[in-house]
């Protein structure tokens, strides 16, 4: 796997999903019964477009990688608590589903990365 590529692709997915999230805020946050609204999904749209600007921008950078790990376990925190209040849980549980396998890319790139350069951040990548 060519992790580089990888990690811009991630960058490319963030982009997309921060984007999402920001211009769907509400409809998101009401499907699936996000604690703190709109404003939490806005929040986590803008989290989601910084780190793929740092992906995209940089690549080589699995400290970036790791970041979006990070945000990945506020993700699932959030959903595990929208889990129990919401009443469409098949929704929930979807999200849940869909977040579990992008932190488990997140995971094989940054350390796929970490192993190729030997380092958290390859100055010079």
């Amino acid at each position: 796997m060519n992790a580089k590529s990888a990690s811009w692709g991630l960058g490319l997915f963030s982009l997309a999903l921060g984007a999402a999230e920001l211009f769907a805020a509400r409809h998101i946050a009401d499907r699936l019964s996000v604690p703190g609204g709109a404003t939490t999904v806005k929040a986590y749209g803008m989290r989601e477009v910084v780190a793929g600007v740092g992906l995209v921008q940089a690549p080589a950078h699995s400290a970036r990688v790791w970041n979006r790990v990070v945000g990945d376990m506020l993700d699932l925190g959030t959903l595990a608590v929208a889990a129990r209040r919401s009443s469409q849980r098949k929704a929930v549980w979807g999200a849940i589903g869909f977040v579990a396998v992008a932190t488990a890319l997140d995971l094989i790139v940054a350390r796929s990365l970490d192993q190729s350069t030997g380092k958290t951040l390859p100055l010079g990548a």
